[in-house]
């Protein structure tokens, strides 16, 4: 039987052999799960994090891979209601916050200013559902985009390095 952390590294190294644009297809949401737990390994200076995808595309999946990597060990669900969680006990912690109800972009830029500032305090990682919601500068966030594959059985996600979002993306994200 294999171990989780070799299971972990042939799921990464599988969907990473489809690409040279950290670009990958996930076929399920078991293969999201192990995708994100390898993420924080393989780019280890991630800090925050912009998810970008429709409703259902498995933004809150790829988070409970990401919280399994970090050793949280409490069940991740949506931050959509409460607007974010904060999980203390992970290595390094995590804030996972979900800006889809907040409309106006004033508030959400406020909102998370606040939860960064939090974020750098604790040293954690953060995780943002709905970036589109904001427009301010973020030069040291990386964006990650879920997106459906034409017969809806599978998704694409693109990883984008700060820099390159930068040069190929508008700060609006939309």
């Amino acid at each position: 039987m294999k171990k989780d952390s070799e299971e972990k590294f042939e799921v990464f190294n599988s969907v990473a052999q489809q690409t040279d644009n950290l670009r990958w297809t996930l076929d399920k949401p078991e293969s999201t799960i192990s995708f994100g737990s390898t993420l924080t390994k393989k780019f280890p200076d991630l800090s925050i994090l912009l998810l970008n995808g429709p409703l259902g595309a498995g933004k809150t999946t790829l988070v409970k891979g990401i919280a399994k990597s970090l050793g949280i060990e409490e069940p991740i669900t949506s931050p959509t209601f409460s607007l974010s969680q904060h999980y203390p006990l992970g290595s390094p912690p995590l804030i996972h916050i979900d800006l889809y109800r907040i409309e106006k972009t004033s508030f959400a830029n406020e909102f998370f200013l606040q939860e960064e500032e939090e974020s750098k305090a604790m040293g954690a990682l953060m995780v943002v559902e709905w970036p589109e919601r904001l427009s301010l500068q973020m030069t040291d966030a990386w964006s990650g985009k879920l997106e459906y594959s034409s017969n809806k059985k599978s998704r694409f996600f693109q990883l984008i390095p700060p820099l390159e979002r930068d040069k190929n993306f508008s700060r609006s994200f939309k």
